[in-house]
């Protein structure tokens, strides 16, 4: 993974009436920390920045500051519920050489035989990697798995200099029958009217 030049600006106002100033003037509020230095509050180009979260784990290195260029990871980004423009981003400071714990996504390939569905259970996996050699996926080649067929963690073919960080039994991905799916869906459509399930009559009112 290449690493994404993004100059930084120091932040000395504090709060969210600063928060809100630096946002307006097109500026995330951040914090980089780690390596036991002090934290250093800094602001960061918005657009600039957003671009760059786009990739998993984008490595930034971070100019324009007092002890030169620092290399950092993304680990806490948070963004307007609503409007979802970046609010504040918190930057762990990496070393080159050093191993590190990120959440790779998990992506599905290939397909699985026929009247089988795939049904993923989990999207991102938790590995151990090099801060900047963090690979930006896992790939599954589900091509021929047959139904009822599992793939846990420990069955994932990670990428070189990669281990895995999470459960090995964790269920990653398995296939089910399609027409069995479909005949449990069509189990539970309406009933007709009077056929329907009695109402508990001990069941509160809405308005309780």
């Amino acid at each position: 993974m290449s690493e994404v030049r993004i100059a930084a600006e120091p932040r000395t106002e504090f709060g969210k009436g600063a928060a809100r100033r630096t946002r307006r003037a097109g500026k995330v509020p951040a914090v980089l920390y780690g390596h036991g230095t002090d934290p250093t509050h800094i602001s960061l180009p918005g657009h600039e920045l957003m671009m760059a979260l786009k990739t998993p784990n984008a490595l930034l290195a971070i100019e324009g500051l007092d002890g030169g260029k620092q290399l950092a990871l993304p680990k806490d980004v948070q963004r307007d519920p609503i409007k979802g423009f970046l609010e504040h981003v918190d930057l762990l400071i990496v070393k080159r050489g050093e191993k590190v714990v990120v959440d790779l996504p998990v992506n599905v390939v290939g397909d699985v035989v026929a009247g089988g569905v795939v049904s993923q259970s989990v999207v991102e996996i938790q590995v151990e990697t090099e801060a900047t050699r963090i690979p930006e996926s896992v790939e599954l080649d589900v091509s021929g798995l047959a139904v009822d067929s599992q793939v846990l963690a420990k069955d994932l073919k990670l990428p070189a200099g990669t281990t895995l960080a999470a459960d090995e039994e964790l269920l990653i991905v398995q296939i089910t029958d399609a027409t069995a799916s479909a005949g449990a869906t069509e189990g539970t459509e309406a009933a007709p009217a009077g056929e329907g399930p009695a109402t508990d009559v001990n069941t509160p009112e809405a308005s309780e």
